[in-house]
């Protein structure tokens, strides 16, 4: 019996009691105070249940927001004024983080801001629609390689500067979890984060990650705004990882591919495709990741590609080979305000260029540490045409070139 109807019924025999007519005998009387009684204790007994019952409140859809605030301070061997001033200190990035979950369906976006230009990083919607899978519409991360990253510094490895790591396009992500120790994602991307070859932007190099923005003719520089447009259409990408326990931790073996189309604003101009096997390994405080791949971007006559990220146009061999290996060491301490160390040195080279170019590589040696809210990399480059080190992918430097880099951030 619910409790409010026990109340009700207990004031009905009060009631009836003191309003009859008759007098009621001795017997009658405590046969009356008996039931009342029994009653009370089922009252209490109810009451106390009530109260251990833990209360159900309905999730209140709401949107989170969060971000981080980074500085650079570097020191390079290829800027003569860099190193007349002892290096330069500025702002890295500021940026905002919104994640939440309104009727099961869930947003994940992030928007920076540069000094020199703003850019969304990713922004899309995800549902669960199965037990293990989940799919995500907008501009979502392209399955390929090594995940989430190719590397452990700051600087990414080198598959990121050729459009293979971390880059986001704007498409659909079917997302299979990690279970019976495998797992799948399938991809579909229209294009390009900002709209395709005649995307109505101000500038198509103000992007987060690496993407086709052009041909390079021969007479043409390997920083200039290209004068032949191109862009990414219809691509479709895919990765299977797996993964398997081991004495000492974990590892996923792997494969990526993608292949697509690129078009000049008028028609199709070439198709483009990529390939890489992939290991991560976990052993202990050790992880260990090896890649290996080839890209090629087939277009009639060209053998260099014009690409574009962070405000800057940069260019690619059309086709080449690319290798990285990265090792690195996890700790755990008490450092003051530093709980935890990442010691590392990612290894990335780019090989076999159709455009006979020389081969670029990147040697990262450096430290992560973590302390609260506050994350930072400390990195020491020796690099040869390696973008953001003095040279190009295109480059033709026989000069190894070197840069001293401390990232600070603080997160919320």
């Amino acid at each position: 019996m619910p409790l409010t109807e026990c109340k009700y019924l207990g004031t009905a025999l009060i009631f009836l009691t003191l309003s009859s007519p008759t007098v009621a005998n001795d017997s009658e009387l405590a046969e009356l105070k008996q039931q009342l009684q029994k009653l009370q204790q089922k009252i209490e007994k109810l009451e106390a249940e009530q109260k251990r019952k833990p209360k159900v409140t309905k999730p209140v859809p709401s949107i989170k927001v969060g971000g981080a605030v980074r500085t650079t301070l570097s020191h390079t061997s290829y800027d003569d004024d860099n190193k007349n001033r002892g290096g330069d200190f500025e702002l890295d990035v500021f940026r905002l983080n919104f994640s939440g979950n309104i009727g099961g369906f869930g947003l994940n976006a992030e928007w920076r801001y540069f000094d020199y230009m703003t850019a969304v990083k990713y922004a899309y919607l995800y549902y669960d629609f199965a037990k293990d899978w989940q799919a995500q519409v907008g501009m979502t991360k392209v399955p390929f390689g090594n995940w989430p990253y190719n590397s452990h510094s700051w600087f990414f490895g080198t598959t990121y500067y050729v459009g293979l790591e971390d880059d986001h396009d704007m498409g659909i992500l079917f997302k299979r979890k990690l279970a019976d120790n495998w797992q799948l994602d399938l991809g579909f991307f229209k294009n390009d984060e900002l709209g395709g070859v005649d995307g109505y932007v101000e500038s198509r190099s103000d992007r987060y990650s690496y993407d086709i923005v052009g041909a390079r003719p021969v007479a043409e520089g390997i920083y200039d705004d290209p004068t032949q447009p191109l862009g990414e259409y219809n691509t479709f990408a895919g990765r299977y990882g797996y993964h398997f326990k081991h004495k000492g931790g974990t590892t996923e073996f792997g494969v990526s591919g993608l292949m697509g189309n690129l078009h000049n604003g008028i028609e199709k101009a070439g198709e483009y495709q990529a390939w890489a096997v992939h290991v991560n390994a976990n052993i202990g405080k050790w992880n260990l990741q090896l890649q290996h791949g080839e890209y090629d971007y087939d277009v009639a006559g060209i053998d260099r590609i014009a690409v574009g990220a962070y405000a800057f146009y940069d260019s690619i061999a059309a086709e080449a080979t690319m290798s990285n290996f990265n090792v690195a060491y996890n700790m755990k301490v008490k450092l003051g305000p530093i709980n935890a160390l990442q010691f590392y040195n990612d290894f990335g080279i780019i090989y076999d260029k159709s455009d006979q170019s020389h081969d670029t590589w990147m040697n990262v040696t450096g430290v992560s540490m973590s302390a609260g809210a506050f994350f930072s990399y400390l990195d020491f480059v020796n690099a040869k045409n390696q973008p953001f080190v003095g040279g190009s992918i295109a480059g033709d430097s026989d000069d190894t070139q070197r840069r001293f880099n401390l990232n600070f951030g603080y997160y919320f």
